[in-house]
């Protein structure tokens, strides 16, 4: 577990004498409310990996995408009495880790401060090839690691963290609406753009990609 129930300093609640036996994500933050503290374990368990490749796409620096992961599920539970159950768990916690994420890269600017350069947010965003074999093919799609990782830093916050969310990280439109507080309309339309300039950038440094039908 990356983020052990011990390392996450939660407010000491009380468990119940036998925790009910729960699974949906609905259940596990009703037993943590009733003070299960072994179901928000579950909870994070659950989400923590998602959150956190979330993180590191948005951040671009593996420590500080951890540091948020873990900070996104204290303040979720610490806001757990708040949670109404009208919206999906997962997309409220998402909503803290992009809000925390976004407000980290604003201090990052304040400070003008650049990320570094991660070799996994480089090789993650091209297609994978079973053991590089072939030296040219790996220097090329390093290269074109770098040139997409420059391409999103051109784009707007909301057109970069759109983008991020459905096409890296997979959420769909109605999802992504819901963590972003907007319509799915607007979600498209934020995607459409961010493929289009980012397809531009690309083009400026000799690069082609054929827009998806």
């Amino acid at each position: 577990m990356l983020y052990p129930q011990a390392t996450l300093a939660l407010p000491n609640r009380q468990a119940p004498p036998s925790a009910a036996l729960v699974d949906t994500d609905h259940q596990l933050l009703e037993a943590t409310r009733a003070g299960d503290l072994k179901a928000y374990g579950r909870f994070v368990e659950r989400h923590q990996r998602r959150i956190l490749r979330l993180t590191a796409h948005l951040l671009r620096d593996t420590s500080e995408a951890e540091d948020v992961t873990q900070e996104t599920f204290v303040r979720a539970y610490r806001a757990l009495e708040r949670f109404d159950g009208r919206s999906e768990p997962f997309t409220w916690v998402y909503r803290i880790a992009v809000n925390l994420s976004l407000n980290t890269l604003r201090a990052r600017r304040t400070r003008r401060t650049a990320p570094l350069e991660d070799e996994h947010q480089r090789t993650g965003l091209v297609e994978a090839r079973a053991g590089y074999a072939d030296p040219a093919q790996a220097s090329a799609d390093r290269e074109l690691g770098a040139l997409l990782l420059a391409g999103l830093d051109s784009l707007s916050e909301s057109l970069r963290t759109t983008l991020i969310l459905v096409a890296y990280d997979g959420l769909s439109h109605a999802e992504a609406g819901a963590v972003l507080g907007c319509p799915e309309g607007t979600v498209a339309w934020r995607t459409h753009e961010a493929r289009k300039k980012l397809r531009s950038f690309l083009a400026t440094q000799g690069i082609t990609v054929e827009e998806a039908p």
